[in-house]
């Protein structure tokens, strides 16, 4: 029982008895809604460069310069109606945010395609469920095709200018590196890509095999003049003897690879771009193929052809503009009025002015360039991994649009500040480790390249560190974020990492860090310097994913790897125990391990794949486990926390789709509602002392949900007498309210009973 609980003068015994009466006299039973105190924190955006989140997709309208849509990786889809100014979200409710096409019926602007799952093959290219449509510009959507699509990604969707109810789509397999690693074993995740086709507005769709194989399509194009002819890429990013352009005269019916100059061997990633003011002529962006571990995949070469595909020239001066990753950077778009002028994107942009003769470097404010597209005024859009940017100038000069599009994505370690309730730190994917300390949206990058683990010093708040991505890249402020200055003094660089490695302050002795890579690495110092105190504890080949320090005692560690170990350390790391084995995971940082705070043996574990336990805890030290999923979902669980100051342990999971709880030990789990979007939840801090739980998203920035302690009606960090006829008019409320303590969408007796426990009763 907590402090809160055992305070004496409440509400007396006579008094509880009488409000139980009294509910059970008439009042349990009505409806109420669940609301949760959700805030958004952002980033959106980050200031000193104004970058948001990776920008899967664009799509514009016809007939309107300053209204467009833009696709979130992890963000959903989001529009705007003032050239970039302000932005909504427009599928927070929908079943995931991963979002890899958008595509507008030029017949009829307000019909609008959502492709769901990003085409990109990195691990945090999520898996997709289906295709979404909206009648009404997207202020509605309903969801398409899921049985045919889920557990793969879209690359691309078309709507025939000739006809509204034919569409098609190209459809790859999820990414990551081992390969299907973003499917987080979905159960579809090996069902059909490639090339399909609608004829009835996207409630059915036929995959098109006649001349194409059954491999990913990374891109398609029609001929502007006439909808029958259509270019299609097969771009399996490991390469295949198939992959290629191909091309339909017949609307896809059948289908003719083209050669001619093309290469045929050793590619990887295609994608085409079609002159719309000359149609027969096309360019094409080919990468090398790619290893088994994601590397080796430059610009194989560009080429284009001037007589619809029968005959095409290299491109030799573009050089190689995708450096190892052409598999998740690979773009082409040419002027709606010039066939000459050509933007070709990878990790920078190039652009021709003379049809390839010669290339100019145009990247605009941020690297990694994923969607290209021209606006009504024929302004060029630009979707990265730092968001939008518009170019009226053919990339001379750059305007960011990026205020207010939240779709950062965090990877695990968010921290907060012991103190100050404005500070948080937070890595973000290809966007570096950033600070907020205003109350605002607006966070400051502070630590550069792809952001990972961060940690504040809850004693000295003045010592923060952060990380990019490798071993040994671990920074160090000593006035609370302001500057770094490395601090990886005895770490190897040429260590294995889980992209990045996960490091913990000792809850028990300030000064005291371990870091993870295959082995353990301790500091005394506050990080000052390290030294290696274990040797490898993986099988070998793998790396540290998740690290975890019992609060109650410094000895007990716990870790998992991502060759599917999870093991315990009773001597503060030097050497572990494996508990488990063949446990799957995402191949990257996690947060994935909570042990008690107050036993050392009870220890919690999540399960971020489809068809596994989910939740698990074991008392034994890792011994035996039990499975808590109870009714939670079969969704990917990438981090637990436990709030134990209650009798029964009150549980949270983030998971792929939102927040979820239980307050009877995993039986009953509740999606917390009240605002968060159905993003990937990858990180989570429990901040007691404000009544609040902190999340990390992979798509949708920070969150906070206040109101972390049953019964605390009115969020003022206290379960008093103020807090009871909140309760109370929860039993005739007719809209949204705070009462539904169990999140079950009603408010009876089950509520009554956790709110009592907060004021000394147990649970039923």
């Amino acid at each position: 029982m907590s402090a809160r609980q055992a305070r004496p003068n409440r509400i007396t015994a006579g008094a509880r008895l009488a409000l139980a009466a009294a509910l059970l006299g008439g009042m349990a039973g009505r409806l109420c809604p669940a609301s949760g105190i959700w805030q958004e924190l952002g980033p959106a955006p980050i200031t000193n460069g104004q970058y948001t989140g990776r920008v899967s997709a664009i799509a514009v309208s016809p007939t309107d310069a300053n209204l467009f849509y833009a696709a979130g990786a992890d963000g959903g889809v989001w529009r705007t109606s003032d050239g970039g100014v302000n932005w909504t979200p427009l599928t927070d409710t929908l079943p995931t945010t991963a979002i890899g096409a958008l595509a507008i019926d030029p017949a009829n602007p307000q019909v609008i395609y959502a492709g769901s799952g990003e085409a990109n093959f990195a691990n945090h290219s999520c898996y997709g469920l289906g295709v979404f449509k909206s009648l009404d510009g997207g202020t509605t959507w309903q969801q398409l095709a899921e049985s045919t699509f889920a557990g793969r990604c879209f690359a691309k969707l078309l709507v025939s200018p000739a006809n509204s109810q034919t569409l098609l789509a190209a459809v790859t397999i999820a990414g990551g590196f081992p390969t299907l690693a973003a499917a987080k074993g979905h159960p579809q995740r090996n069902g059909p890509v490639g090339v399909f086709r609608s004829v009835d507005g996207g409630a059915t769709w036929t995959q098109l095999l006649s001349g194409l194989p059954n491999l990913s399509a990374t891109d398609l194009a029609f001929d502007p003049t006439n909808p029958n002819i259509v270019y299609a890429c097969i771009g399996h990013i490991f390469g295949s003897t198939q992959n290629g352009v191909y091309k339909s005269l017949d609307g896809g019916d059948t289908w003719t690879r083209l050669f001619g100059g093309l290469p045929t061997n050793g590619i990887g990633r295609v994608t085409i771009g079609v002159c719309p003011s000359a149609p027969q002529r096309v360019y094409a962006l080919i990468a090398i193929a790619s290893d088994a571990a994601g590397g080796g995949a430059s610009t194989f070469g560009a080429y284009r052809t001037d007589n619809g595909g029968d005959l095409w020239s290299p491109l030799s001066t573009l050089g190689n503009i995708q450096a190892t990753y052409g598999w998740y950077l690979s773009v082409v778009s040419v002027s709606p009025t010039n066939a000459d002028t050509v933007f070709m994107g990878g990790l920078d942009l190039r652009r021709s002015t003379n049809a390839g003769s010669s290339w100019s470097t145009v990247t605009p404010p941020h690297v990694d360039m994923h969607a290209l597209a021209w606006d009504a005024a024929g302004r060029l859009l630009v979707g990265d991994d730092g968001g939008v940017s518009r170019s009226a100038t053919l990339g001379s000069t750059w305007t960011s649009h990026n205020a207010g599009l939240g779709t950062t994505q965090l990877y695990a370690g968010l921290s907060t500040h012991p103190t100050d309730p404005l500070v948080f730190f937070a890595g973000l994917q290809d966007n570096g480790t950033n600070r907020r300390n205003t109350n605002t949206r607006n966070w400051t990058n502070v630590i550069g390249g792809d952001g990972g683990w961060t940690q504040v010093d809850q004693t000295n708040p003045n010592i923060v560190l952060g990380e990019y991505q490798g071993a040994g890249t671990l920074y160090r402020s000593t006035n609370g974020g302001s500057s770094f200055a490395s601090a990886s003094s005895g770490i190897s660089t040429g260590d294995r990492v889980a992209f990045f490695a996960p490091f913990r302050f000792d809850p028990n002795v300030s000064t005291r860090l371990l870091y993870a890579t295959q082995r353990i690495y301790q500091s005394t110092n506050s990080g000052s310097s390290w030294a290696a105190i274990s040797g490898d504890v993986t099988l070998g080949a793998g790396a540290v994913r998740s690290l975890a320090i019992a609060p109650s005692n410094s000895s007990v560690v716990y870790i998992a790897t991502n060759d599917g170990l999870v093991r315990r350390s009773t001597n503060g790391g030097a050497s572990f125990t494996t508990r488990l084995t063949g446990n799957p995971g995402w191949p990257r940082v996690t947060r994935e391990i909570t042990v008690d705070r107050t036993n050392d043996q009870t220890v919690y574990l999540a399960g971020a794949v489809f068809g596994v336990p989910h939740v698990r805890r074991s008392t034994d030290g890792g011994a035996t486990w039990s499975v808590l999923d109870g009714d939670l979902p079969d969704l990917p669980v990438n981090v637990i926390e436990v709030d134990a100051r209650f009798p029964t342990p009150v549980l949270y999971a983030g998971t792929d789709a939102g927040v979820y709880r239980s307050f009877d030990g995993g039986q009953n789990w509740r999606r917390i509602l009240g605002g968060m979007p159905n993003a990937p939840v990858i990180d989570f801090w429990l901040d007691f002392g404000r009544n609040r739980l902190a999340v990390g998203t992979q798509g949708r920035g920070v969150w906070t949900f206040t109101g972390i302690v049953p019964g605390d009606m009115d969020y003022d960090n206290d379960v008093d007498v103020g807090d009871l006829a909140l309760f109370l008019s929860g039993f005739g409320c007719t809209e949204d309210c705070p009462r539904d303590i169990n999140d079950d969408d009603v408010v009876d007796l089950v509520d009554l009973s956790l709110l009592l426990a907060n004021f000394g009763f147990s649970y039923p």
